[in-house]
């Protein structure tokens, strides 16, 4: 099973700016192939030829942002065939991360020698820096893939490793469960058994809120700040760490938010998942405060860790449409938008707002339509800490 961890590393200071060189060097390969494709459309096999021996950097790196500029190209076309409003790479870059795959790297004891390849006929020394302990330990428990020169507050390594882990054989059970993702309370699930499960996601939006909000303050002291002084360049370290760290702990939060649901999935022999798909929510005219909090709701990322971490323990996990799944009821069939916590409907019937959503999701995946499945029996409610 591949795993990728973000690691920080030492090195001497000609080693750092070599770094810095290479993401430099990497974005005016991406700003070469912007050219190449304003002139005439290439083929990835055309580009890769286009640019061989221009760039001081391993040659996998040079074919690795052609990679990366061709998915992009497809995920955009992929989005425009269903309708949405994207436009094909077209920025320029100052920086953009630098890859090495497997050949492009060698592992040592504590230490890791990155190719730079031969260029103008002489190979060039290469970059060597050092890894952390707890790094160390996790590479020697599998098999390096690549990696990658990110930037994250700092320059950092996105390393991939194959740790030898298959996935578990899928779970034979009849447990199916409804997963409907939300953005006060991120996920609530209710399976056929007629167990529920809800997982607040207060926490993680307070430090979204937080974090918007010092965002400001910084911005609005920059502003008035002459460009490089003192003051400025201590300013723009703040802004840097602030978010250095208020994005560690959201990735932390979404890592516990999901792990707590796969736990209570594991618990209950849950077999198959289905997960509403909220894609568009967010691109409907709403109020500008709604529009903030659903600008900042990353339910694609609650959905990317579900799949895996439920594929690992052999639990199928399958994305539906979500469509009315909040606004029927499933006993008479209106339709009427729900204004509170709980779901109310003039026939009697009545529900905790996000679990009602989760059962009629539950429904459409097993029957293909909003109706009355096993009637709710224990309500698990879950806080992230």
């Amino acid at each position: 099973m591949k795993r990728t961890i973000k690691s920080s590393f030492n090195c001497s200071r000609d080693n750092l700016n070599r770094l810095f060189a290479c993401n430099r060097i990497s974005a005016l390969v991406w700003n070469k192939i912007l050219e190449i494709q304003r002139e005439k459309l290439r083929s990835k096999g055309d580009l890769q030829k286009a640019l061989k021996g221009l760039y001081p950097i391993n040659s996998q790196s040079v074919q690795a942002v052609t990679d990366k500029y061709c998915a992009a190209c497809l995920a955009t076309k992929s989005a425009k065939d269903n309708g949405l409003a994207k436009k094909y790479p077209w920025r320029r870059k100052r920086n953009f991360p630098t890859t090495w795959k497997a050949d492009g790297f060698k592992f040592l004891e504590n230490r890791l020698k990155l190719s730079l390849g031969i260029f103008a006929g002489k190979r060039q020394k290469p970059i060597e820096v050092k890894l952390s302990k707890s790094t160390l330990a996790t590479i020697k428990r599998g098999k390096l893939q690549q990696i990658s020169l990110i930037w994250d507050g700092w320059l950092k390594l996105a390393i991939i490793i194959d740790d030898g882990k298959a996935n578990a054989p899928a779970v034979q059970s009849d447990v199916t469960c409804g997963i409907d993702l939300g953005e006060i309370h991120s996920i609530a699930a209710f399976e056929t058994s007629g167990n529920t499960i809800i997982v607040t996601g207060r926490l993680l939006r307070s430090v979204k809120q937080y974090q918007l909000k010092k965002l400001a303050e910084l911005s609005r002291k920059l502003s008035k700040c002459k460009t490089n002084s003192r003051r400025h360049k201590k300013l723009r370290r703040a802004k840097r760490i602030m978010l250095q760290k208020t994005n560690a702990q959201i990735r932390d939060l979404n890592h516990k938010i999901t792990r707590s649901f796969v736990a209570w999935a594991i618990e209950n022999n849950v077999s198959k998942v289905y997960v509403g798909n909220p894609e568009g929510v967010q691109r409907k005219k709403h109020r500008r405060v709604v529009s903030q909090k659903l600008s900042r709701w990353n339910f694609g990322k609650h959905m990317e860790y579900l799949e895996y971490k439920l594929a690992a323990v052999g639990i199928v996990f399958e994305k539906i449409s979500e469509a009315y799944s909040t606004q029927s009821c499933p006993q008479c069939g209106r339709r009427h938008k729900c204004t509170s916590r709980n779901y109310r409907c003039i026939c009697g019937y009545t529900a905790h707002r996000d679990i009602h959503g989760a059962r009629n999701i539950l429904s459409l995946g097993l029957n293909g339509k909003i109706c009355i499945t096993t009637p709710i029996k224990e309500q698990k409610y879950l806080r992230t800490a």
